[in-house]
């Protein structure tokens, strides 16, 4: 069930970013290894493609959706994973556990097709019919709809 919209995720997207980038100063774990590096790469680089994803927050619309949630979902795995993948786990594992579960978590309810890939998709005839339509029959000055054709 994804309930979590896709302008949501974007907002989440560069919240996460940023606190990844800050979370080895804010917690006291900045001794330029790669303990720090993982998780501030991990958050400039969600900053950036999040920036190029096409959704609402983004500024670039090329990444389709789909493909963000994927990197998304990687990357937080990648997070996650880190401690033991790296050999850090002895020294600091929950900040990175945490974080990265977070964000595969986020993803996995997340709308994969933003409002604006939606109304895209909707036929543009309909639509307008529609419209013409709805505009018609609220006319005051005309007493039966016109029929429309086509």
């Amino acid at each position: 069930m994804r309930f979590i919209s896709t302008k949501v995720h974007g907002i989440l997207d560069y919240l996460m970013g940023a606190l990844l980038m800050a979370t080895p100063w804010l917690l006291g774990f900045d001794d330029n290894t790669l303990i720090t590096w993982i998780p501030v790469i991990l958050g400039g680089s969600t900053v950036f493609y999040s920036l190029f994803t096409n959704y609402e927050p983004g500024l670039i619309k090329l990444l389709p959706m789909p493909l963000h949630l994927i990197i998304d979902f990687l990357s937080g795995l990648l997070l996650a994973t880190s401690p033991w993948l790296f050999d850090f786990a002895d020294q600091l594992y929950l900040p990175h556990l945490v974080l990265g579960l977070t964000e595969i978590v986020v993803t996995l309810f997340s709308h994969t097709v933003s409002a604006n890939e939606k109304l895209k998709d909707y036929p543009v005839s309909a639509a307008r019919a529609r419209t013409k339509a709805r505009v018609v029959r609220k006319s005051p000055w005309v007493t039966k709809a016109p029929r429309v054709h086509g």
